[in-house]
C-alpha cells in the first residue's frame, strides 16, 4: 500500500507542477514544451509501476514497466527482426505504394468528371470494409510473407489519401484559376504552379492519417498468416503463451515506430507548407 500512496503522491505533485509550468512566464519556451509531455510520460510510468506492484496485479494481466523494460533489453535481436519484417517491409512499402497510387489517381480524377462521380463513391464503400474481413483474403492472394501485409496497407491508406488529395486539389478559388487562364497557363502549368501547392495541407493530412493506418494494417494482417517473425505474429503467439512482457515490448516498439513515422511526416509538412496559417506561430 505504501507504493500506491507514493505513486499517487508523485502523480499529484507532477500534475500541479505541470499546471504551474503551463501558466508560467516560460510556458512558450521550447524547453517547457518538451519538459511538460516528458514529465507526463514519466508520471504515467511511475504510477503504473507503483499501482501494479503495490496492488499485487499478476503479470499475466498487466506487467510493470520495469519487467517490460527488462524483456525489451533481453530481446532486442528478436524485436529488431520483427520491426524490419512488419514496419520496413510491410508498413513502409505499403505506405509508399498506396499513397503514391492514390496521389496519381487523384490527379486522374481531377481531370475526369466521370471518374470523380463514379470512383469516389466506390472508394468510400471500399474504405468502409473492415480490415478483419479483407486481410485474410489478401493474405490468401499474396502469400504469408510481407507482400500480403503491404497489400493490406495499400488497401487501408489508398482511399483516405485519395479523398484528401481530391479535396486539396479543389481548394483553389475560381478567381485564382481564372487568373492563371488569363496568363494562358495550361492545365499542367496551373496544376504545378497553383493547385498542387495549395493542395499540400490536405495532402499531408492524408499522409499523416496513412502513417497510423499503415502500421495498424501491417500488424493486424500478420494475425491471419505470417512467417515466424513480425510484430503481429509475435503478439499473437506470446499472448497464447501468456508472455505479456514480450507483448508489451512489441507494443512499445510499435508505438515508438509509429510516433517517429508520424513525426517525420509532420516535419516534412512544416518545411513544405511553411506559408500556411496552421504553421505560423
Amino acid at each position: 500500500m505504501t507504493l500506491v500512496i507514493l505513486s499517487l503522491a508523485f502523480w499529484i505533485a507532477a500534475t500541479l507542477f505541470n499546471i504551474w509550468l503551463a501558466k508560467s512566464l516560460w510556458s512558450d519556451s521550447r524547453w517547457v514544451r518538451v519538459f511538460v509531455p516528458t514529465l507526463f510520460g514519466v508520471t504515467v510510468i511511475v504510477v503504473w509501476e507503483g499501482l501494479v506492484r503495490g496492488l499485487g496485479v499478476p503479470g499475466v494481466i498487466l506487467p510493470p514497466p520495469s519487467a517490460i523494460a527488462a524483456e525489451f533489453a533481453a530481446s532486442t535481436d528478436v524485436l529488431w527482426v520483427d520491426f524490419v519484417q512488419t514496419f520496413v517491409k510491410g508498413a513502409l512499402s505499403g505506405f509508399v505504394i498506396g499513397t503514391g497510387a492514390a496521389f496519381v489517381t487523384a490527379i486522374a480524377i481531377d481531370r475526369s468528371p466521370f471518374l470523380q462521380k463514379g470512383l469516389l463513391p466506390v472508394g468510400n464503400f471500399v474504405a468502409a470494409l473492415p480490415i478483419v474481413g479483407t486481410a485474410p483474403i489478401l493474405v490468401m492472394w499474396f502469400g504469408f510473407d510481407w507482400q500480403s501485409k503491404a497489400a493490406v496497407v495499400v488497401a487501408m491508406v489508398f482511399f483516405p489519401m485519395l479523398v484528401n488529395t481530391v479535396q486539396g486539389l479543389a481548394a483553389t478559388t475560381l478567381m485564382q484559376r481564372d487568373l492563371m487562364a488569363t496568363f494562358s497557363a495550361s492545365y499542367w502549368q496551373t496544376l504545378v504552379k497553383l493547385r498542387l501547392p495549395a493542395a499540400m495541407p490536405a495532402v499531408f493530412n492524408g499522409l499523416k492519417i496513412a502513417t497510423t493506418l499503415a502500421l495498424i494494417g501491417a500488424i493486424v494482417a500478420e494475425f491471419f498468416g505470417s512467417p515466424i517473425k513480425g510484430m503481429g505474429f509475435r503478439i499473437s503467439t506470446e499472448v497464447g503463451k501468456l508472455g505479456l512482457d514480450m507483448v508489451w515490448a512489441e507494443i512499445t516498439v510499435a508505438a515508438l515506430a509509429g510516433s517517429a513515422f508520424y513525426g517525420v511526416v509532420a516535419m516534412i509538412e512544416r518545411g513544405v507548407t511553411f506559408w500556411h496559417p496552421s504553421q505560423r506561430k
